[in-house]
């Protein structure tokens, strides 16, 4: 029995071996040891009537996050918001998503909403993509692109947050599926250096930023299993279905199958109105939060847009979708590509 006991000593032995040198060179430990985190500090961030707007302009025209954070009437013509709701969130209804995904309530209710939340909270939800109960949120939310934001720019958005009027709006909690709650934790990263570089003056430059914060490429560059395909920067091609039905982005490169015939006064009218002369944009496209930019910061995202490298890609969203091989996703005109 000795020497039983020791060979079955030495097997055991050898499998945690195996074991930890298997999860060591794939998904790592951050897994079983929760999203990198930053201790928490105490700062407050000055109320001001200036951060209150540029918090707004973020909120609502630039980054979006009304967008996703206010309940729609997804069954009602351009899916409008609820009046009065704004920011009381939502849960997330695309389809496809590993699990229940809640965009919470984002007003200072103390019960439902952030009230009870501190300023560095909700600056490291932002930018760092760690909850205030410690946990890594789904990365639907664009942490990572706001990790661009200045430190000025999200104290702005904060004070704008906390300048909400108080929304009762009680939210189930998210809920995703093993084993990406866990795989996910290793997508938060802190910022602990400060971030004070001002979005540029040159056009292009300056609208490469915008373009990230604005979060276009979540949408419009196809991914598998969170990775980019590579060449494919905003060529269009995810599939999006919800309430609203079943769309695929578009191809946002200056190639003649995407948007090589915008010139800049088109690009600035699809976004203002939400139609391309008469066809309308699926009301997933959130042009009613972009339609509140600027006309420069507009132009300057159109001129980023020109300098992408084209690629030849056709999506077609009035054919039934199938696989493409560039893409490595099913959308109309798949075959073609």
């Amino acid at each position: 029995m000795g020497r039983v006991g020791r060979w079955l000593g030495i097997v055991l032995l050898s499998v945690v071996v195996l074991l930890v040198i298997a999860i060591s060179v794939t998904i790592g430990w951050r897994p079983f040891l929760g999203p990198r985190a930053r201790a928490l500090t105490n700062r407050s961030f000055e109320r001001t009537s200036q951060r209150v707007e540029r918090g707004r302009y973020i909120a609502t025209a630039l980054s979006g996050c009304s967008y996703c954070h206010t309940p729609h009437n997804w069954t009602a013509p351009g899916t409008p918001f609820v009046e009065g709701m704004e920011g009381a969130g939502e849960i997330m209804p695309y389809g496809n998503l590993p699990g229940r995904i809640v965009a919470p309530n984002l007003t200072p209710d103390p019960e439902t909403g952030t009230g009870r939340w501190t300023d560095d909270q909700l600056a490291r939800a932002i930018r760092e993509g760690v909850g205030h109960d410690g946990r890594a949120l789904f990365p639907m939310m664009p942490y990572s692109r706001y990790r661009e934001m200045t430190d000025e720019d999200l104290a702005s958005v904060v004070v704008y947050l906390r300048s909400l009027p108080a929304v009762r709006n009680q939210l189930p909690p998210t809920e995703i599926i093993f084993p990406v709650k866990y795989l996910i934790r290793e997508v938060p990263q802190p910022v602990t250096s400060p971030v004070n570089e001002a979005i540029p003056a040159d056009p292009v430059k300056r609208g490469a930023q915008l373009v990230n914060l604005a979060g276009c490429p979540d949408c419009h560059t196809p991914q598998v299993r969170g990775e980019t395909v590579p060449g494919m920067e905003l060529a269009g091609g995810i599939s999006l279905s919800g309430p609203w039905g079943s769309v695929s982005a578009a191809n946002l490169t200056p190639d003649a199958s995407g948007i090589s015939y915008y010139d800049e006064a088109l690009f600035l009218e699809v976004i203002r109105t939400g139609q391309v002369k008469a066809r309308a944009l699926s009301p997933i496209m959130p042009f009613k939060v972009y339609q509140n930019l600027t006309d420069d910061d507009l132009k300057a995202m159109f001129a980023y847009l020109r300098t992408l490298k084209p690629v030849k890609h056709r999506v077609d969203n009035s054919q039934a979708p199938t696989l493409c091989k560039l893409c490595k996703q099913k959308h109309g005109a798949g075959p073609e590509n």
